[in-house]
Order: C-alpha cells, then structure tokens, then sequence
C-alpha cells in the first residue's frame, strides 16, 4: 500500500499519490465515481456486481476491471469505495470489520448523503481512513454522468486531518468540495431531497394536470416558466415570488382548489401544503399583506 497523508502531519505538497482503490458496488453513482477515479489516474483493481445491470455498468464504465467477491475486491488496496443503499451501508461495514477484510490504513470511503463518517465507526476503530463524500448529483449509470461531474458539488465529512484528501479525491474526480459537519448531515441530506425529488414530482404532476386539460406537449409550455422560476429563486429567494398567492387572489386559490378536486385528493393535499408554505414565506418577507394572508390561509386551512 502507498504512504498516505494519514501518516503524517506534514501538508499535502506533492502530487497525491496514486491509489489501489475496490469498489464495493457498480450502481449508478459507485459505477461512475469509480470510473472518475480511474480518469483520474487511480488503479481501480476490482469491483462487485451483483445484478446483471451492475454487471454492464461495471463492463461499460470500468472497462479490464475484474468483477470479485466484495472479500476479493477490498483485500490490500488502498481506497475502498462503498457505493450501496443508505440501508444497508451500516451492515456491510460491520461485516467488513468483523471479518478483518479492511486493512489498517485503508481510505474507506462511502457515497451516502444521509450518513457522515460515524457509521465507518467499526472499521475506524481498526486503523481505516473514513471518508464521507456525497455527490450532490442524479446520476444514470452511463458516461454521460462523466461530464456532469464538471464542477458537481460534493458533501465532504471526514475528519479535520484528512479533510485535504478528502478535498483532493473530490477535485481530481472534478468535483468542488462543500463541509458538512457531522452533526449537520441529516438535515443537509433532507434538505437536498426535499428540493431534488419534490421538483421532479411538481414538474411530472405539472405536466400531467396539463395534459388533463387537453395541453399538447405540456413540457414545451412549461419549460421556460419553470426554469425562470428556479433561476429567480436561487438569484433573489422569496422576493422572487409571484403568482395568486402573492398577489392575495384569495378567489383563484379557491377556484384551483374547486378543480383539482376532480383529481387523487393527493394532489389536492400537496396544492394546499405548498401554498399554506409559500403564504406563511410571502408573509415572513413581505412580499404578501397580513390582511391578503389572512383570507389566503382561511381558504387553504378549509379542507371540506
């Protein structure tokens, strides 16, 4: 194994030593961050795959790699990438511990957004180098994914000595590093759902309330509205806000309520959750009136 940043104090000077890395699952994202890493001139030795999907990522993306048992795969490297679902990260990395799979001095490093270094804790605890490194991205399992690591922000939590490694595999796979504490990563991780799979479900839902009301192509009509609304959040937060509810049209929010009823009350329940929502923020930043509020809550808090 080569001589790591982990067994000194000295800072990372030279050029990052390159590393013998196993990848422990070749899923959408462990296929394509082991493929990043072997771009970036890192020895990918061996990966798992299970399924016969992950079998042709594995043969797509990481091409003369050998497809081992995951024993085989972490045995003598330097790096071991845990690519595998949040409910299961907990068990494979106790049965790693308990078998003495990992050496000492080992980089383990898992792709969760929900969990920091705490849950490597057994395989700490034996000498390995935990590494928390969540790409803030959706990936497809293709080469496409290659390119959107361009400038990808990654969730780093590691410990403050290996934070220059962590930092350094992100940018060598092309992404920009981003610290979460510890204690923060539940909520960084909430907080990334909430916005990334709500999106998807507003635009589909969108869509579909639009093909309801005999809309052809509905993703043409709301492509540029959607992408104007996004870029005028994230430019100017909640002045960026426009539309019924910030105008105080009390009435059209009834009349919306009054025809989304013909549809799964699901849909009804989420227009009054997210307009409850966007009042209660119109309101707080006064872009809303309290007297408008008033009248608008009123109606979204009437579910009869």
């Amino acid at each position: 194994m080569v001589n790591t940043l982990a067994e000194s104090d000295e800072p990372w000077t030279e050029k990052p030593p390159r590393l013998d890395v196993g990848v422990v699952g070749t899923g959408r994202a462990g296929s394509v961050l082991g493929a990043a890493l072997k771009r970036a001139g890192h020895n990918v030795m061996a990966c798992t795959a299970v399924s016969d999907i992950s079998r042709l990522r594995a043969e797509a993306l990481l091409p003369s790699v050998p497809i081992l048992s995951i024993e085989e795969t972490v045995a003598d490297r330097d790096l071991i990438l845990l690519s595998i679902p949040d409910d299961v990260l907990s068990q494979v990395v106790s049965g790693l511990a308990s078998t003495n799979a990992v050496s000492p001095g080992t980089f383990v490093m898992h792709l969760s957004g929900r969990y920091g270094i705490d849950i490597l804790r057994p395989l700490t605890e034996q000498g390995c180098l935990p590494l928390a490194l969540h790409p803030v991205m959706t990936f497809t399992g293709t080469s496409i994914d290659l390119n959107r690591l361009s400038a990808c922000p990654f969730g780093v939590t590691t410990h403050e000595t290996l934070r220059p490694v962590a930092e350094t595999l992100v940018m060598e796979m092309g992404g920009e590093p981003v610290w979460v504490p510890e204690a923060s990563r539940g909520l960084y991780h909430a907080a990334l759902s909430f916005g990334a799979n709500n999106l998807m479900t507003l635009v589909n839902q969108t869509t579909e309330l639009l093909e309801a009301a005999d809309i052809s192509n509905p993703e043409a009509l709301v492509a540029p509205l959607l992408s104007a609304s996004l870029d005028n959040a994230l430019r100017n937060g909640d002045n960026a806000l426009t539309g019924p509810i910030v105008r105080g049209d009390a009435g059209t929010i009834r009349e919306h309520l009054r025809v989304l009823a013909n549809f799964d009350p699901a849909v009804t329940q989420a227009y009054r959750s997210l307009a409850r929502l966007t009042a209660v923020r119109a309101l707080a930043s006064g872009v809303l009136q309290p007297i408008a509020a008033q009248d608008l809550l009123a109606i979204l808090a009437d579910e009869s």
